[in-house]
């Protein structure tokens, strides 16, 4: 994949030189709960630190080089033979699922580690929706594997990535359970909520739901997407899958960003509670016809009662337009299906938001133990985790510009280098260790980079934005003018 780097002039110059507790009232306002922490409340082994809820911990297990045996899977060849299975099925088929996609991905190279954090998710959504009746939609789009499996596609999982093979993103032309081509990345909360005002002008009953994360979160358009999705008010589903990444995996830092918000799946389960969610619609209903002291007493109640459930990062989303459920333990396949299925029976409810928080290389020791948590990888030894990476005579371009980049800036204190999360792919990992003051990872926002780095320009600076060719589509108005 080739690179451009920018170079910005400075100015003109350089180029030309702890828990709430429940009340009773409450309580009484809903219904009875108890809304409360309880001390001795386990919540299915979902590790709680101070700075945010957690996925649940991971089993491990043993992978070998050979196929490993998975007798409830090979019964499955389309998201209708799960419909009949027992939730502790859906738990022997999400381990089974993991097991092949490593295998699989061992044999082809790949994108393994986001993969292997959506397996229980990809098992809920396939459970409880019916695609591809229902729209399910994968952002970034290499988070699709264990979707791939699942819908008819297994017996091609070892043509992955190769000529008049599978693609390693969803893609239209390949499987009508790929609603909609993703790659790299941002665009489903559009794509989705296009398609739920389509149903909606056609009269038909379907659900859209837009799985985004692993990156895909930082772009731009996926605000202008919510924003819009908050006015319009169209049922949607988007499923934001925190893993902890706001940067691709691609470079070394100095750990994962926290999750943004606090509570137990417990909590979770009552946010998305439809008694609850219908008695809001209906006083809202109700209050904004007789107006005046007991509208904003309603809207006191609902903002007190809100208050109680939500995470603290649901403030965003809801000023948004978005119903904020969350964190939920992504790897917990019992929150996943009962609060999808509340959402998916709840009438009227706009564009929902559910939090999920998922550990990246779940269930694969090595890929959890590693940095990049195996994002992408080449042929490796399942058993070993050890990849088969190809030795070269010489260094890569990609080296080359990342040693020379340093070496101008050692001389000169005003270079500074920007990336549009791809700190490994641009070789700025390297100027990065270098020089942490002055290497800026923007997220997968290439608009923004550019612009940026004019401004930094424009500060007497001398900014480098290196960005794949591929990528640089996004920011070619910034580049231009």
């Amino acid at each position: 994949m080739a690179l451009c780097a920018y170079s910005f002039p400075a100015i003109i110059s350089w180029a030309a030189s702890e828990p709430q507790k429940s009340t009773p009232f409450a309580s009484h306002f809903l219904g009875g709960s108890d809304l409360g922490f309880h001390p001795l409340l386990k919540l299915n082994q979902a590790k709680k630190r101070p700075s945010g809820v957690y996925a649940s911990l991971s089993g491990g297990g043993e992978y070998h080089a050979q196929r490993p045996e998975t007798p409830l899977l090979d019964t499955i060849n389309y998201p209708i033979h799960m419909k009949n299975l027992s939730v502790k099925e859906l738990k022997q088929l999400a381990d089974e699922l993991r097991s092949d996609v490593i295998f699989n991905v061992s044999k082809t190279g790949g994108h393994l580690g986001s993969s292997l954090g959506v397996v229980e998710l990809t098992v809920a959504l396939h459970y409880v929706f019916n695609a591809p009746t229902d729209k399910i939609l994968w952002d970034v789009g290499h988070q699709s594997y264990p979707h791939k499996i699942l819908t008819g596609r297994r017996d091609k999982m070892h043509t992955m990535r190769q000529t008049n093979g599978l693609a390693g993103f969803s893609k239209r032309s390949e499987s009508e359970y790929d609603c909609f081509g993703t790659g790299h990345s941002s665009t489903t909360i559009s794509a989705g909520l296009g398609m739920a005002v389509g149903r909606d002008l056609k009269g038909e009953r379907n659900h859209v739901v837009a799985v985004i994360g692993d990156g895909a979160m930082t772009a731009g358009q996926a605000y202008e997407a919510m924003n819009n999705a908050g006015y319009l008010d169209s049922d949607m589903i988007v499923i934001l899958n925190d893993n902890k990444q706001v940067s691709l995996p691609t470079a070394t830092l100095d750990g994962p960003i926290p999750p943004v918000g606090a509570l137990s799946s417990a909590l979770s389960r009552l946010q998305s509670n439809r008694p609850l969610r219908e008695l809001r619609d209906v006083a809202k209903g109700v209050t904004k016809q007789i107006g005046g002291p007991m509208h904003e007493l309603a809207a006191k109640v609902d903002e007190y009662a809100r208050g109680m459930i939500s995470g603290s990062g649901s403030t965003l989303f809801e000023e948004l337009g978005l119903y904020y459920i969350g964190p939920v333990d992504g790897h917990n396949i019992d929150d996943l299906v009962s609060i999808l299925k509340e959402v998916k029976t709840t009438k009227t409810m706009g564009p929902v938001l559910i939090h999920v928080v998922t550990e990246k290389g779940r269930g694969y020791p090595y890929a959890e133990r590693a940095d990049d948590k195996y994002h992408g990888v080449v042929k490796f030894d399942p058993a070993t985790g050890k990849q088969f990476k190809g030795s070269s005579a010489t260094q890569s371009y990609t080296t080359y510009f990342a040693e020379a980049l340093i070496a101008e800036a050692e001389a000169d204190k005003n270079i500074v280098a920007i990336h549009a999360a791809m700190g490994g792919g641009t070789g700025l990992n390297h100027f990065l260790r270098r020089f942490p003051q002055r290497c800026f990872d923007v997220g997968i926002a290439e608009q923004h980079a550019v612009t940026f780095a004019a401004g930094l320009a424009c500060e007497g600076l001398k900014p480098f934005c290196a960005i794949y060719s591929s990528f640089m589509q996004r920011a070619y108005d910034q580049a231009s003018y």
